[in-house]
């Protein structure tokens, strides 16, 4: 499939690859805005190997994913791409050092690692991020190799890898924001499927859908654009219907408060102070909520800016995701 857009990204991903040195790379952004997708036609021929963590979201049962779930799809990833050790995967120092046993016995000259939706296998007491830690200090630097991580919970990346202070402190050699779409590159995505649509209803679309890829492919060419929004968004069984509270849910540690934050920015175009946000919702302006808003400002859903003539001192953070306010 032809890759829309991403003309940036494609280069520097070419430039990884062709480097001489070991790269550690943090892809990251929204959730939908076509991280995998774009990792996978780049290097779908050249994976040494390739995980993706289980959701930690609940299921219908309610149960809840556990840590030794995430081993255990760790443990069967290895064995689609050739691990045959007898290595007993417990913990997460031992499937790290299960997949260095793997990448030492390939033949391949470039070794390419990815692992998607890498925050999902940070849970509570895995030491995960440690033996993250362990394999790239210990093993992974000093080989050629370009090891790929992504994850739509943006907060987590940066916290955890771009801005850590312990024992991956400056090893991220790469970091590259995926963004939605642009205009522009809506249109073209349009008129690569053959769907024959004004400048005006892209517009219109747009201002419904964002630059979401995941969103856009489920446009329908033979339908109008008012069309095409009922049935994504109002007939039964509609797709997009409940992609609200997943959207969040799936990428928030809290998504109860994320939503309440979101409902309310939603009311005021020009968005609220911390203050005013903090009162509406009866909330403390430290701790949680603190960590709410930069994980909405880090995924690209919100912004915090100074509005023209107002008070120097005035912070107001304002949601700018168009799927959002449209919904």
């Amino acid at each position: 499939m032809k890759i829309i857009g991403r003309k940036r990204e494609i280069e520097e991903f070419r430039e990884i690859y062709e480097s001489d040195k070991p790269e550690f790379v943090a892809l990251f952004g929204r959730r939908r805005v076509g991280k995998t997708f774009l990792v996978n036609e780049l290097f779908s021929q050249r994976f040494a190997f390739k995980h993706t963590a289980l959701s930690v979201v609940e299921d219908e049962s309610g149960k809840k994913v556990t840590n030794t779930d995430q081993l255990n799809h760790f443990a069967e990833s290895l064995k689609r791409y050739g691990y045959k050790g007898n290595r007993t995967i417990d913990n997460w120092f031992q499937a790290f050092y299960a997949l260095e046993d793997l990448l030492e016995e390939s033949t391949r000259e470039r070794l390419v690692v990815f692992i998607d939706e890498l925050p999902w296998l940070d849970m509570r007491g895995s030491k995960f991020a440690s033996a993250l830690e362990a394999f790239w200090n210990s093993w992974a630097n000093n080989k050629n190799i370009v090891f790929i991580i992504c994850g739509s919970a943006s907060a987590w990346i940066t916290k955890k890898m771009l801005n850590s202070y312990g024992g991956l402190y400056n090893r991220i050699t790469r970091e590259i924001e995926l963004h939605q779409f642009s205009l522009k590159e809506c249109s073209d995505y349009f008129q690569e499927k053959n769907i024959r649509f004004s400048r005006y209803d892209v517009v219109q679309l747009y201002m419904a859908l964002g630059g979401v890829p995941y969103y856009l492919e489920k446009i329908d060419g033979r339908l109008s654009v008012y069309q095409n929004i009922d049935a994504l968004f109002f007939a039964k069984n509609a797709p997009l219907k409940g992609e609200f509270s997943k959207l969040f849910k799936s990428t928030f540690k809290h998504p109860e408060l994320i939503i309440e934050i979101i409902r309310l920015l939603s009311e005021k175009s020009i968005g609220f102070t911390r203050e005013e946000i903090s009162q509406k919702l009866s909330i403390s302006e430290g701790g949680e909520s603190s960590d709410a808003f930069n994980a909405l400002i880090s995924s690209g859903f919100i912004i915090k800016y100074r509005p023209l003539l107002a008070n120097r001192k005035s912070q107001y953070y304002k949601l700018i995701d168009p799927f959002c306010l449209f919904y």
